[in-house]
C-alpha cells in the first residue's frame, strides 16, 4: 500500500543553508507542499561561507536565476580558483584551479605526457598547461566562449565569492515568492511524537507551535533537532584535522578584485581571502592547542587589505560528521549535519548536495528505511572524500618552523588516503572513486603543488618521442597565453556585466 504524501515540511534555521533548502524545495516543489521556514532576528549567522566551487551553477540553474542579478544582489565577483600560500612550505604558493589541464589527445592524461617533460626539465610549471590559473594569475575573467568550441576560452570554469548574508536575503525574497512562509521566533522546546519519536511540531517562546511531517535542520552547529531533539551522535574528525576555530572580519577592499580566493597558511592555522564588490571577507582557521584567540586575531589584523569594517568574531567548532545526516523525519543540512573548514570552499556545496538528494530521496508519510539509509551512505561518501582532500593540504607539508605543521606531516591518515598517495608515488596515477566531489585534476594540483612527487610516470608515454612531446606541450601553452591575452580584467567585467550599486 503506499503511503499518503506529505503536506508540510518545516525548515528550522535560516540563514544560507535553510533558505537554500526554501528556495530549492519551493521551486522543485511548485507550490503542492506547504513550505515554512522558522528563524529567528536574535540568532545570528556564522557566514563565512562566502566562497563557492563550480557546482553551484548547477544550483542557480535550477532556480533559474539570472546570473547578473544574482551577482549584483550580493556584491557578487567570479572565481577561477583557490591561491595556496606557504602550505608546502614557507614562501611557496599554488593555485588549486578550476577546469581542465591541458587536453586529452593520446593513449594517456595529459598530466603524464607532462610530467615525463618536466622531469627532464623540458616542461614548463603545470599552472601553464591550465586556462583557469593563467587566467588567475593575469586578474582576468569572461565567462566560457561557447561559440568556439575549439578554443581553451571555451573550457573556461567557474564559480564565485558573494556575501552569505546578502545571499540569504536574496534567497529568502525568492522563496516567500514562490510561497514559502517565513515564521519568526525563537524556539523553545522541540516535541516528538510519543507512537515513533518522530519530531511533531517545535513551539516558540510566544507558544505558537509549528507542525509538519517533514524537518529540515538548519539550526547551524547546535543541531536543535537533529541532535538536541534526537541525539543522532556526531562523528569527531580533529584528530585528523585539528583546527578548531576561526576568526572572521571583513574589511575595506584595497586591491584590485582577484579572480580567486586566497588561503594562506600561518603558524597553526591558516587564513581566506575571499574578494567582494564592496568589501574583503577574512578569517583565521586556527587549532587553540597552539595558538590563543587574542594571538590569532592579531594574526588576522595584521594580514589584512584594508581597515577592519567590524571586530573580529571568534566562531569555535568541531570538524566531524553526524552519525546520521537522516534521522527519523529530521534532515540535517549545512552546518547541523556536519562540518568541514572552508579550506575548498565546500560548505555551500554540502548544503547544495544535502538539497540534491534530500530531493532524490523524497520520502513520503512512510520514511522508508532503505531510502533513509541509502540517503545516508551517500552523504557519509561525500563527507568522508571531501574530508581526505582538506587532510591531504595539511599531511602534505615540509614546513618546520612550527610544532603545529610537524604534528600535522607526521600524523597517522586514513587509509584511504594513504593509497591514493602511494598509488601516485609510483607511476603519478590518480583514479576518482564513484561520483566523488573532487576530479583527478584537483587531486593532481595539490599533491604536486605540495612536493608530493611521482618516481616514474605511464610506460606508455614513451610511445611517442621527446620531440613530439615537447611540441605538444608547447602547444598549448602558447595557444592558452594568447588566450589570455585577449581576455578583459576581472574587474573589467564586472563593471560592464555585473557591478552592484555603489552604498555609502
Amino acid at each position: 500500500m503506499q503511503a499518503s504524501p506529505i503536506q508540510t515540511i518545516a525548515i528550522v534555521g535560516g540563514g544560507t543553508a535553510g533558505w537554500m533548502t526554501a528556495a530549492s524545495l519551493a521551486k522543485v516543489l511548485r507550490g503542492k507542499y506547504t513550505i515554512k521556514l522558522v528563524e529567528s532576528d536574535e540568532i545570528g549567522i556564522v557566514g563565512v561561507g562566502e566562497a563557492t566551487i563550480p557546482p553551484i551553477k548547477l544550483f542557480n540553474k535550477v532556480l533559474e536565476l539570472d546570473e547578473d542579478e544574482f551577482i549584483r544582489a550580493t556584491q557578487g565577483s567570479f572565481k577561477l580558483g583557490i591561491e595556496f600560500v606557504n602550505w608546502g612550505q614557507l614562501g611557496s604558493r599554488y593555485i588549486h584551479g578550476f577546469g581542465q589541464i591541458g587536453q586529452e589527445l593520446w593513449t594517456t592524461d595529459f598530466h603524464q605526457y607532462w610530467r615525463k617533460m618536466w622531469l627532464a626539465g623540458k616542461a614548463g610549471d603545470l599552472g601553464e598547461y591550465s586556462i583557469s590559473r593563467m587566467a588567475s594569475r593575469a586578474g582576468k575573467f569572461m565567462r566560457p566562449a561557447l561559440d568556439m568550441p575549439k578554443s581553451p576560452l571555451s573550457q573556461i570554469v567557474y564559480a564565485f565569492h558573494f556575501d552569505a548574508s546578502l545571499y540569504a536575503r536574496y534567497l529568502r525574497k525568492y522563496s516567500e515568492a514562490l510561497g514559502v512562509q517565513r515564521i519568526e521566533g525563537k524556539i523553545r522546546q522541540v516535541h516528538l511524537r510519543a507512537t515513533d519519536g518522530h519530531v511533531e511540531s517545535v513551539e516558540l517562546d510566544s507558544g505558537q507551535r509549528v507542525e509538519g511531517e517533514l524537518f529540515i535542520d538548519c539550526s547551524g552547529f547546535r543541531g536543535l533537532l537533529i541532535e538536541q531533539a534526537l541525539n543522532t551522535g556526531y562523528e569527531d574528525w580533529t584528530h585528523w584535522l585539528p583546527c578548531d576555530r576561526a576568526v572572521a572580519v571583513p574589511c575595506e577592499s584595497v586591491a584590485e578584485i582577484t579572480p580567486y580566493t586566497r588561503s594562506t597558511a600561518h603558524r597553526a592555522g591558516w587564513q581566506w581571502r575571499i574578494p567582494l564588490q564592496h568589501r574583503t571577507g577574512n578569517g583565521h582557521v586556527y587549532c587553540s592547542q597552539y595558538v590563543s584567540d587574542d594571538e590569532a586575531a592579531a594574526t588576522l589584523l595584521g594580514n589584512l587589505d584594508g581597515a577592519p569594517l567590524a571586530e573580529p568574531r571568534i566562531i569555535p567548532f568541531k570538524t566531524g560528521k553526524r552519525n546520521k545526516t537522516w534521522n527519523r523525519n529530521v534532515v540535517a543540512v549545512g552546518l547541523a549535519g556536519g562540518f568541514l573548514e572552508p579550506l575548498e570552499s565546500t560548505s555551500i556545496h554540502l548544503i547544495q548536495t544535502a538539497i540534491g538528494k534530500l530531493v532524490t530521496f523524497f520520502p513520503d508519510r512512510g520514511f522508508s528505511a532503505p531510502d533513509v539509509d541509502e540517503f545516508n551512505a551517500q552523504m557519509d561518501f561525500e563527507f568522508t572524500r571531501i574530508r581526505d582532500f582538506i587532510i591531504l593540504h595539511y599531511h602534505l607539508n615540509q614546513r618546520t618552523d612550527s610544532p603545529f605543521w610537524t604534528r600535522c606531516r607526521e600524523m597517522p591518515v586514513p587509509e584511504s588516503l594513504t593509497r591514493r598517495m602511494a598509488l601516485y608515488r609510483r607511476h603519478g596515477r590518480i583514479f576518482r572513486e564513484a561520483s566523488e566531489l573532487f576530479a583527478e585534476v584537483g587531486w593532481l594540483q595539490v599533491m604536486h603543488g605540495q612536493g608530493l612527487e611521482a618516481e616514474r610516470y605511464n610506460p606508455l608515454v614513451d610511445v611517442y618521442g621527446e620531440q613530439e612531446i615537447g611540441e605538444f606541450l608547447e602547444g598549448i601553452r602558447s595557444v592558452i597565453g594568447k588566450c589570455v591575452d585577449v581576455m578583459p580584467s576581472h574587474a573589467e567585467f564586472i563593471a560592464k556585466h555585473c557591478a552592484a550599486p555603489r552604498t555609502k
